[in-house]
């Protein structure tokens, strides 16, 4: 399975930081957020990546280069002008990606959640996508779907947040072009077809969306 790390994102609340660097290329540790992700992918067989980027997008192939010492194959998908948004994103690196169902990673996250629980699932029959949940962090208190019996629902009770990762087959982006697109609609359509299933993680996960939540990771992974 082809997995996409998305990285393109303009990073506008962690600045000055990412003025000069792109969120997902800023430090946490000893290490770079998407580096965590790299090697948790890695780990469990997942070795053939692409990575999506745009803003000060030169630093990732210049820093990471081809994967090789990851033990990765990494692929970029320049969106040149950026601004594509989620959606927009993934249908423009579509070619990279294939024919049958690929991971989504968000490149801004940090967790633990294990990708071997993902790494050769199979979409149910008439799914279009599977979504990893998680409780509804400080800064998203309402959260994004609620699950029964597996299958993703926009109302109902509790919800939780989707936490960016996913697997998606491209029948899901079918007649659509590479422009900004958010991933929402998208989403809810598959939701409202009943053709999105979802799983709740409960370990550790975090949204690396402000300078405090990476200084409190950073205090974290020194500990």
């Amino acid at each position: 399975m082809k997995t996409i790390i998305l990285a393109a994102g303009r990073g506008e609340r962690m600045q000055p930081l990412t003025d000069t660097t792109p969120k997902p290329l800023l430090k946490a540790g000893d290490k770079r957020l998407i580096e965590y992700t790299i090697d948790a992918l890695v780990q469990v067989g997942l070795r053939d990546l692409v990575i999506n980027h745009a803003h000060l997008g030169e630093q990732f192939p210049a820093l990471l280069g081809d994967g090789k010492r990851y033990g990765a194959t990494i692929q970029y998908s320049n969106e040149h002008e950026g601004r594509l948004e989620t959606a927009g994103g993934i249908v423009n690196a579509l070619p990279l990606l294939g024919d049958s169902p690929f991971l989504v990673v968000n490149g801004d996250i940090w967790t633990d959640y294990p990708f071997e629980q993902l790494a050769n699932k199979t979409l149910e029959q008439h799914t279009q996508c599977h979504l990893v949940l998680v409780k509804n962090p400080e800064h998203h208190p309402n959260g994004d779907f609620a699950i029964t019996s597996g299958l993703l629902s926009e109302g109902g009770d509790p919800k939780y947040t989707y936490s960016g990762i996913g697997i998606y087959d491209p029948s899901l982006f079918n007649g659509l072009s590479a422009q900004t697109m958010p991933l929402k609609p998208i989403l809810m359509k598959a939701i409202h077809a009943q053709q999105a299933s979802g799983e709740v993680f409960t370990g550790q996960w975090s949204d690396i969306g402000t300078v405090e939540r990476l200084n409190t990771l950073s205090e974290q992974l020194n500990c």
